[in-house]
């Protein structure tokens, strides 16, 4: 699009980490409370526990409680392949501090979504984000809607009970799950909206790098289509 990439500290946690072996090891087989942990391993290997002034050993008992909320998907996804039985979602960081960590290999995920722009991009009416860490639940990356206008897919997603995945969760789905990123099946985030313009946030490949950035809400792409998920969960403490 001929837009500048985002400026990132070179000194970033999620900059200076080496490619996360948790990150790429998702074993299909593995129940949800190992699935959860290596969710967990991956975060800390990316530096994310810095970023919130954690140490990994404080972050990892914080979080490991959501084990009693994970799922498996609550049901299929439309295209084989494109399902993710839940995400871990850390609310409250800023998502361009975090998208370095989008790896494909030893390159980092770049934004040209600014700093200044980053935080206009909120939950659309009836999207509910909790405030603390969650899970998102059976994902759906949504290739099955490669080449339908974005405000098409909209209502699809909505039609079917689902709701669409904010800017924040498509950036965590790829951090720890860069797998899912695929050539010709990346995403839109339909979440996310200024409320002043027709942009919609995406997730997509450029340069073997994973990108964040827009596209034209009635604007179609034979590589683009929409994620969505069941639901979101937080742990219900006692």
């Amino acid at each position: 699009m001929g837009v500048p990439v985002t400026t990132v500290d070179p000194q970033l946690p999620t900059v200076t980490a080496p490619p996360s072996p948790a990150a790429v090891s998702f074993d299909a087989t593995a129940d949800v409370r190992s699935e959860l942990e290596r969710q967990i391993a991956a975060y800390v290997e990316l530096g994310i526990p810095a970023l919130l002034g954690e140490e990994p050993a404080t972050f990892r008992e914080r979080l490991l409680p959501l084990a009693e909320v994970a799922t498996t998907p609550t049901a299929p996804v439309a295209v084989e392949g494109d399902g993710v039985p839940f995400v871990l979602v850390l609310p409250g960081l800023d998502v361009n501090d975090v998208v370095p960590a989008m790896r494909r290999g030893a390159r980092n995920g770049v934004s040209v979504i600014d700093r200044d722009e980053a935080p206009t991009y909120q939950p659309i009416e009836g999207v509910q984000v909790p405030g603390e860490p969650y899970l998102l639940r059976g994902v759906d990356t949504g290739s099955e809607l490669c080449d339908v206008r974005p405000e098409d897919a909209l209502v699809t997603i909505l039609g079917r009970g689902r709701t669409p995945l904010t800017l924040d969760e498509g950036v965590a789905l790829v951090v720890v799950r860069p797998d899912m990123l695929r050539p010709n099946k990346c995403f839109s985030l339909l979440a996310s909206r200024t409320g002043t313009n027709q942009r919609v946030p995406a997730v997509w490949i450029s340069e073997r790098r994973a990108k964040l950035g827009w596209c034209w809400d009635r604007n179609p792409h034979t590589w683009l289509g929409a994620a969505s998920a069941a639901d979101r969960a937080v742990h219900a403490d006692d």
